[in-house]
């Protein structure tokens, strides 16, 4: 009987001459599973129902440079919660997203639906899994966060001004920091082409998450990147804040571009059997996660 270990390394193998031979894909190709999807019907906030303009409004006038330094500061002073992954997804079942106005599923279907239709177009096992745990820092909201706003929706830079290509952008009118002398300046507290890694995005599960998995997890660099910049609409489909990204960004924009469009338009595919899939994906789990995580 081989050990889970030999079972990895041929898997591993297999992926790599199947992507050799042409019968595999990297994960840079272009998605496939979407070609018949009309994507004109995702994304339509200004048609969006009360519920969703109430969050973009909350969440713009709260999400300060203030609140930000204190959500970093208060992450490093405790464990909020240990458990494993698949079990993180089960706890999440729980949230119903206030910001997405294209679905009302369980978290946990679309974890799954996002990390199929990976699967499908052929991608590798690494890009899979990044699939199914991207959303897993909506766990925030159930460690005692201040509600949804903190939590869900797209993301944008703190600390300089609001870009008009953020979602619902006169909401931040009631925003201190859009008023402030320094914060709604074009480069703020920034210096011009400083990266990415040296501002602050807007405080949620996409930041949370990726500096959990940076410490606890075997996900490559752009696993992580798919993670941390997600929901980050303005930068990687609206192309604002060109004046504060570095040349070392492109690589993290064409990771984050790959991974788009399965976590936005996989949202109208048909259900999943999370039991069925439950063995595969399990798998993958232990692959690139430890039993337990620190949350």
């Amino acid at each position: 009987m081989r050990m889970p270990d030999d079972f990895d390394a041929i898997s591993d193998a297999v992926d790599e001459v199947n992507v050799l031979k042409g019968k595999g894909k990297g994960w840079t190709e272009e998605s496939a599973f979407d070609a018949d999807k009309d994507k004109t019907q995702f994304r339509q906030y200004e048609a969006a129902c009360d519920r969703v303009k109430n969050f973009y409004q909350e969440q713009h006038e709260k999400q300060t440079m203030e609140f930000n330094i204190k959500m970093r500061v208060n992450m490093r002073k405790q464990v909020r919660a240990k458990m494993g992954i698949w079990e993180a997804m089960e706890k999440l079942n729980t949230l119903v997203d206030d910001s997405d106005p294209d679905t009302e599923l369980l978290q946990i279907e679309h974890l799954l639906q996002t990390a199929e239709a990976i699967r499908r177009d052929g991608k590798p096992e690494w890009m899979q899994v990044t699939g199914l745990v991207h959303d897993l820092g909506k766990l925030l909201y159930l460690f005692g966060s201040e509600g949804q706003w903190d939590v869900v929706g797209d993301t944008f830079v703190v600390g300089c001004a609001f870009s008009d290509k953020i979602v619902l952008p006169e909401t931040f009118a009631g925003n201190p920091d859009s008023t402030d002398a320094v914060y709604s300046t074009k480069y703020g507290v920034y210096a011009p082409h400083c990266g990415l890694e040296n501002v602050m995005l807007s405080w949620g599960h996409d930041e949370y998450l990726y500096h959990i998995l940076k410490e606890q997890s075997s996900l490559p660099e752009e696993g992580l990147w798919m993670i941390r910049y997600h929901s980050f609409y303005p930068w990687h489909r609206e192309i604002a804040y060109t004046h504060l990204t570095a040349p070392a960004d492109e690589k993290a924009l064409a990771a984050v571009r790959a991974f788009n469009p399965y976590d936005l338009y996989s949202k109208s595919d048909g259900g999943v059997d999370v039991e069925e899939l439950r063995p595969y994906y399990q798998r993958l789990i232990a692959k690139y996660f430890p039993a337990v995580i620190e949350w």
